[in-house]
């Protein structure tokens, strides 16, 4: 390990960043963020590294083997990171442990709303809790402890070019490894036929509900189709095998582009579909235009969270307002919506119905789906009155 020096005598002092960069761009920006702490006497620093762009932690300790359960659990309860230079094995094991004692607290009460956003931030205390536990990263990338499993090819997925010693979040890591596990595993898709391979970063198809509604929708064209935020491709790939001659799938995140093209290419559809690097909509217009966006109206905390958590329903509205400029004479959006915000008090269906209107469109149908997934029969899950309620719906959405 190759750790950087900052003195020999009396710890000094580092300025860590720990918030977001300012609008106006200045050249410490461009500076990697840094994890220090004091190692005899001597304080010392590397790079910070979070796929998911969780500020670098401020007060660290090295801790090793001796470190109990207790001792792990009132350091993070003071919000200590702890610099794990221990076993692996023993670092996971006391990952695990904190994770029990975190997930041990009351059960949630009151009304769909409150519920909820108590249970996101008791997610959001977890996932601060569990991420105090670092473990050093040497360029390889590989984990300098002893028993550390070959991580190469997971860390490379999330973190990329691993050039110098850093820092990494553990538990974040070991959400790599298993991300890598997906991706290299697949998920099967029965509309397709095929797996699916996601990528780091990237929302995959764990419900099948949805991807079943665009299979079985009829077309009102098969010459071309958009779908506005792609993710892995699964919605853009579907309609190439239904026979769509061009898709063209869009999304804002390299992660997912990289992904959806690769998919395209495995499952042998890459003469019909293409992905697109763009903000929502491509250029020009088409008579199918596809649109899956996150479900419910909150503020995304990770990376993961931008598929599933839509502020303020920003990019919904955004779909309906723009797309009849997007549409051919004739052509159909579809809009694919669980109404899970609206069982939770997030949003209301007037709400949705009034915007529909007001971007100009007419609902012509709407497919409706009931979600058969884990969760939606999970009665230990505080969410549980609402997903049982839940429909997911294919809204189809032509221009007055």
């Amino acid at each position: 390990m190759e750790w950087i020096y900052i003195s020999t005598d009396t710890p000094a002092p580092l300025e860590i960043p720990t918030s977001d960069p300012k609008p106006s761009h200045t050249a410490a920006e461009d500076e990697p963020a840094l994890v220090s702490w004091v190692e005899a006497g001597v304080t010392m620093a590397a790079r910070w590294r979070s796929a998911n762009s969780r500020p670098a932690p401020t007060r660290v300790e090295v801790v090793s083997d001796s470190l109990t359960a207790d001792d792990a659990n009132r350091m993070a309860s003071q919000g200590i990171a702890m610099l794990w230079h221990g076993d692996f094995h023993n670092a996971r094991q006391i990952l695990n442990a904190l994770d029990r004692r975190v997930g041990a607290g009351k059960k949630i009460a009151g009304t769909p709303a409150e519920t909820f956003y108590r249970h996101r931030q008791s997610r959001s205390h977890r996932a601060r809790i569990l991420g105090l536990l670092l473990i050093p990263l040497d360029p390889g990338p590989v984990v300098p402890l002893r028993r550390a499993p070959d991580i190469r090819e997971a860390a490379a997925e999330a973190y990329g070019d691993v050039g110098e010693s850093s820092v990494v979040s553990l538990h974040e890591l070991v959400g790599a490894i298993g991300a890598h596990e997906w991706r290299r595993n697949g998920v099967y898709v029965d509309a397709l036929q095929g797996r699916i391979h996601p990528h780091y970063g990237t929302f995959f198809p764990t419900r099948s509900e949805y991807v079943d509604l665009v299979a079985a929708a009829a077309l009102p064209s098969d010459t071309l189709a958009f779908d506005v935020g792609t993710g892995t491709g699964v919605l853009a790939a579907v309609l190439a095998r239904r026979g769509v001659h061009r898709v063209v799938a869009t999304d804002n995140e390299p992660r997912a582009i990289a992904c959806a093209a690769e998919n395209f290419r495995n499952l042998g559809v890459q003469d019909r579909a293409e992905a697109v690097l763009t903000d929502m909509f491509p250029p020009g217009r088409a008579p199918l235009v596809v649109c899956n966006p996150p479900w419910i109206p909150a503020t995304p905390h990770s990376t993961l969270d931008n598929a599933v958590y839509d502020p303020g329903s920003r990019m919904l509205f955004r779909f309906l307002n723009e797309l009849p400029d997007h549409l051919e004479p004739g052509g159909e959006g579809w809009l694919v919506l669980s109404d899970l915000a609206e069982h939770l008090g997030l949003r209301s269906r007037d709400d949705l119905l009034t915007a529909i209107k007001a971007a100009g469109l007419t609902v012509i149908e709407r497919l409706d789906t009931k979600p058969t997934h884990p969760k939606a029969s999970d009665r230990d899950d505080p969410l549980f009155e609402a997903r049982t309620a839940e429909v997911t719906s294919l809204w189809r959405l032509v221009s007055r």
